[in-house]
């Protein structure tokens, strides 16, 4: 017989910064000047007498380790919710209010400061509304919209490093070069991973889902909005036909090389501004919503969490590479770089130099949710595809994924044999900048954690 011991609550709060707000996610800073869709935090909270457990994704590019963990000390303050039981992570739209200096974008810190209470009402807000509910996971795969954006390039092209003009063995977004294409580096996670949470009655209160795909970007600089972790918000209230008090979350998978700019069919998505973010989410929402006809209801769940940090080392750059970097940024004009070929020099120039201030390593924050028959694993950077791929294969449990940009953002962390062919996201910089062995060590130690839950 059903208890209905579980509780759950849901909540968003508008986060949509003002205009002028400084915009990060790009090599150069740009302003907001328009703001097409308003962003949002969402909130999930999952209680069952024993334990609780809250879940909170952002719309915005990234937020660090010091950030969150302020915003998690407020919450459990004023919720009793353990800090080492929140978990929280950014949609990475890169349309949003800039909240940590990312390559030539600075921190727009008057909406730092601003968002910090928001992000902990959002939490509050779902504490209290906790009520009887029961929970299901669901996946389906949905590989259509998903492309790797890193390429092996004919021989007649060498991609090359703007830290030091040397070649690398794959080019990313290979714009203009399509022709040149040999084919994609890395396998894609087709699957997309969902959380439903419905009142015991069946009144829909919230779904999180979980999709390895970076962002779409089919906007112009200047624009606000939630891409199309949003849209597919939107539609999927319609598809399942729920009210305005049901929050849908798209939360960010290992998507550190995929995006659906598919340079070798360039023509399989319309190219109007916001046409792609909208049939994507629409598209997406659909399938989700059928899937559900499939799944099974859970009253009853354990709910638990296992957090740690581990060290890590940096690459940093060495006395010569410093004095390369020195000698380019004297005579530049960093208020009018372009990132263009001689910009990204003098961009990555800088990374440099600021790279070097950094402590040589980073405690970087692991974290492992139990809810009823599935697992979360959280890791707080960009995680290629084969990570996400590694860690459902070996976590040994049916439902499970992971969701990256939680908890901090330590930039792309390849797999080593991805930073040994280079290509953009392998460039050192303060956004790509741990140990070679470093996914190796914390998709292992994660897996220890899952393992423990198990």
């Amino acid at each position: 017989m059903n208890t209905h011991t579980l509780k759950a609550g849901t909540a968003k709060i508008d986060i949509t910064p003002p205009l002028g707000t400084i915009i990060n996610g790009d090599h150069i800073m740009h302003y907001a000047r328009y703001i097409h869709d308003p962003l949002f935090a969402k909130a999930m909270v999952l209680h069952n007498g024993k334990s609780t457990i809250a879940i909170m994704v952002v719309d915005i590019c990234a937020m660090d380790q010091h950030f969150l963990d302020q915003v998690k000390q407020e919450i459990q303050d004023k919720t009793s919710i353990p800090a080492t039981h929140i978990l929280i992570s950014s949609t990475h739209t890169h349309a949003a209010g800039s909240i940590m200096s990312l390559l030539m974008s600075p921190a727009d810190l008057p909406y730092r400061q601003q968002l910090l209470p928001l992000l902990v009402e959002a939490v509050v807000q779902a504490h209290k509304h906790l009520q009887n509910a029961r929970i299901a996971f669901g996946a389906v795969d949905i590989p259509e919209h998903l492309t790797c954006r890193r390429y092996q390039m004919q021989e007649s092209y060498t991609p090359q490093n703007p830290l030091n003009d040397q070649p690398d063995l794959v080019k990313t977004n290979p714009f203009g070069l399509e022709h040149l294409i040999v084919k994609p580096t890395t396998q894609t996670d087709p699957q997309l991973s969902y959380l439903a949470v419905q009142s015991h009655e069946g009144k829909w209160l919230g779904l999180l889902a979980n999709y390895s795909l970076h962002y779409v970007g089919d906007w112009e600089n200047g624009t606000i909005t939630a891409d199309y972790f949003g849209r597919f918000a939107h539609y999927l209230q319609a598809e399942i036909s729920a009210d305005n008090s049901f929050v849908g979350i798209m939360s960010n998978g290992t998507s550190g090389e995929v995006n659906i700019w598919d340079f070798q069919n360039s023509d399989r998505y319309p190219h109007e501004h916001f046409a792609k973010s909208e049939l994507i989410g629409s598209q997406i929402a659909k399938k989700v919503a059928q899937s559900l006809q499939h799944i099974s209801w859970q009253y009853e769940a354990e709910l638990s969490a296992l957090y740690s940090k581990v060290q890590v080392k940096r690459r940093k750059p060495d006395e010569e590479e410093l004095a390369s970097a020195r000698s380019l940024i004297g005579p530049a004009d960093l208020e009018n770089v372009i990132a263009d070929e001689n910009g990204l020099k003098t961009i990555y120039a800088r990374e440099q130099i600021l790279l070097n201030e950094l402590p040589d390593t980073h405690d970087f924050p692991l974290q492992a949710l139990r809810i009823g028959d599935g697992i979360i694993g959280a890791l707080g950077g960009e995680f290629f595809s084969e990570t996400g791929l590694k860690l459902k294969k070996e976590a040994g449990i049916e439902h499970y994924f992971t969701i990256t940009l939680a908890n901090d953002y330590v930039g792309y962390v390849p797999p080593a044999h991805e930073l040994e062919k280079g290509g953009y996201e392998c460039w050192r910089c303060r956004t790509s900048c741990l140990a070679h062995e470093t996914e190796n060590l914390l998709s292992e130690q994660l897996l220890q954690l899952i393992h423990t839950l198990k």
